[in-house]
């Protein structure tokens, strides 16, 4: 059976998500879930997918268009991705998938086109007023990496800033966190916020305060010591996800400040979530707003914790339809 049909991809550090869908549509009951380090190569991968997808749907033949959202710059002929060792041509895609047209855009740029499709029911607001309907809006998202975007209205529509913000250095707040950077500036020399702000971030947190202070570490995973902080179990564990949050807040408020975001900020990215009530209770919005002489111009920016699964591929889709 043969039908116009797209195919949309968001591909981070640790997941690879499909959809394939008619197109037009934004949305699909045909999803394809793929962990990166089950597969070594990339181009093996794809080849299975195609099968995958002719087999689920009926549909034999090549998609019209496709897009990939990947975590890592879009804007070269060869994608290599910053957190895995995935890596291909744009030409090597199209080929590989028979498909008219390809487009290839940066994992947030995928995040900020499906913000603008959210409701009220993807989200959760902490703190603030109202947004700014004509005003620029912020978008800052922990996974396997850190990304960052920003949406910017216009007359007819919106513009999306994509960028690799989460590449900018961690500015320590307080001599804790300093000390925690000064432990990770020996490894990496060079620190920047996506080292703490991540889901790998909270582990180097964790891992930092037990180098700092002589203690063996009791967990080996970054969900381990966010469970064990819930919990209340471990009391390094405890500051290192509050140091996480902290960071979210001080990292959401430069990126207010920066874009003038008084549309909102969005959190995105599947870390949050995973905590949402610890989160929301820790001092994430009171770092977003100590900001000195700026805590008035921060205190009404509504902030929202997007809940929504496979917002990535929303976006990517969103970005067909416009195309």
């Amino acid at each position: 059976m043969s039908i116009e049909w797209n195919l949309v991809a968001d591909i981070g550090g640790t997941n690879a998500r499909f959809s394939a869908m008619p197109v037009g549509e934004l949305e699909s009951s045909y999803e394809f879930h793929h962990s990166v380090q089950e597969h070594p190569e990339f181009a093996d991968l794809l080849k299975d997918l195609v099968v995958e997808i002719a087999e689920a749907t009926g549909w034999d033949n090549p998609p019209a268009s496709a897009c990939f959202a990947v975590a890592c710059p879009a804007d070269v002929e060869e994608i290599a991705f910053t957190n895995s060792h995935w890596h291909f041509t744009k030409a090597e895609l199209k080929n590989l998938l028979g498909c008219q047209n390809l487009h290839v855009i940066n994992d947030f740029e995928a995040v900020a086109h499906g913000i603008t499709e959210l409701t009220s029911n993807d989200v959760v607001q902490v703190g603030g007023g109202e947004p700014v309907a004509d005003k620029p809006i912020g978008i800052i998202g922990a996974g396997t990496g850190l990304g960052v975007a920003g949406l910017v209205p216009l007359d007819n529509g919106y513009k999306v800033i994509d960028s690799e913000g989460g590449h900018g250095d961690y500015p320590p707040t307080t001599d804790r966190m300093a000390a925690v950077v000064g432990v990770l500036r020996e490894e990496y020399g060079r620190v920047s916020l996506e080292r703490l702000l991540s889901g790998k971030g909270i582990f180097n947190i964790y891992r930092s305060l037990c180098t700092i202070n002589n203690i063996e570490r009791a967990y080996e995973t970054p969900a381990e010591v966010a469970a064990a902080a819930e919990q209340g179990k471990d009391e390094l564990a405890l500051q290192a996800l509050n140091m996480f949050c902290s960071g979210m807040g001080s990292a959401s408020g430069n990126l207010a400040l920066t874009y003038g975001a008084k549309g909102g900020i969005y959190i995105a990215g599947g870390v949050v979530p995973k905590f949402i009530d610890f989160f929301i209770n820790s001092d994430f919005r009171h770092k977003f707003e100590e900001k000195g002489r700026f805590v008035s111009y921060l205190k009404p920016i509504p902030i929202y914790i997007v809940v929504r699964e496979n917002l990535g591929l929303l976006g990517a889709a969103k970005k067909l339809k416009q195309s």
